[in-house]
This record gives structure tokens, C-alpha cells and sequence, in this order.
């Protein structure tokens, strides 16, 4: 059995916070607000999973306005949505994610975020792609106010 799940997540860029995505710290001027980490890529990508197996959003099970998950970093939350997964006797077939931001590039760091997700779902790293794109200078991401994520992935029975 199949399942199917996608979310998107947004943050905005502030001065005075690292810029974390995928689990990799990227040197740049500004960095995501957030309650977490503000991880965007995998808030997406653990929001995506939720969804297949028809568990809610990110924030049911790590809300915001709980004190222990203050700057937590979003590898542990992905790992503990894989934990939830692998309870219901599911696997990562393979997921697709895209990160829209207009700089820094993204091309240099996403061997490491690939490696990064396989390794929290453990999968192997073929099964995971992650993309990048920028805005153009058009809209919120164009305009460097913000960064957005999207995720889908194919659960598949284990």
C-alpha cells in the first residue's frame, strides 16, 4: 500500500538567526525566524510525511508554544516523524522537496542536506531529491523577505 503526503512551509528572513536548511548551517547574512530552528526544508519534509499517514501538522505534535522545543533542531523533529512512520509500518519510497530562495545559492550545500534527510529517515540517498529555485526578484521570495519549502513523498508499506 501507498501512501501520499505534501506540505509547504515559510519562514522569514531576520537578521540575527543562522540560516539552517536541511540540517546544514549556510553562511549568509540572515537566517529563518522561528520558534524551532526554522528549518523550513524539513519541517516540509517531516510535514509531508505526516500528512500520508494522516497525523496532522508539524505543530500538533511540536507546537510552537511549548518551552522544550524552543531553537530545537528540526533533524531531531524529522527523526522522531520517522520514528511515527516506521510505527505504522511505513517506509520512505521516495520524496521530492524545493527550496525557493533568492540567495544564497543553494547548489553547494544540498549533497549534504540529501545526506542528511536519508540519514534521519534512514533511506538510502537515491530515494531523496532536493531542488532549489529562486524567485526572480518577484514575490516575498524574490524579494529576500522569506524562504519556502515543499515537500511530497511516497510512503509505501513495509
Amino acid at each position: 500500500m501507498f501512501r501520499i503526503g505534501q506540505s509547504s512551509d515559510i519562514h522569514q528572513l531576520i537578521h540575527g538567526r543562522k540560516l539552517i536548511l536541511g540540517g546544514v548551517e549556510i553562511d549568509h547574512e540572515r537566517g529563518l525566524l522561528g520558534h524551532s530552528d526554522a528549518d523550513a526544508l524539513l519541517h516540509a519534509i517531516a510535514e509531508s510525511i505526516l500528512g500520508a499517514l494522516a497525523l496532522g501538522d508539524l505543530g500538533k505534535h511540536f507546537p510552537d508554544t511549548a518551552k522544550e522545543y524552543k531553537d530545537m533542531n528540526s533533524l531531531w523533529m524529522l527523526q522522531e516523524v520517522y520514528k511515527m512512520m516506521d510505527k505504522q509500518g511505513y517506509k520512505i519510497n521516495n520524496l521530492d522537496a524545493l527550496i525557493m530562495i533568492e540567495r544564497p545559492k543553494m547548489a553547494p550545500h544540498i549533497a549534504k542536506m540529501r545526506e542528511n534527510v536519508a540519514a534521519a529517515l534512514h533511506c538510502d540517498i537515491d530515494q531523496v531529491s532536493i531542488k532549489a529555485t529562486r524567485g526572480e526578484k518577484m514575490g516575498f521570495v524574490g524579494r529576500e523577505e522569506g524562504v519556502l519549502a515543499q515537500c511530497i513523498v511516497l510512503l509505501i508499506k513495509k
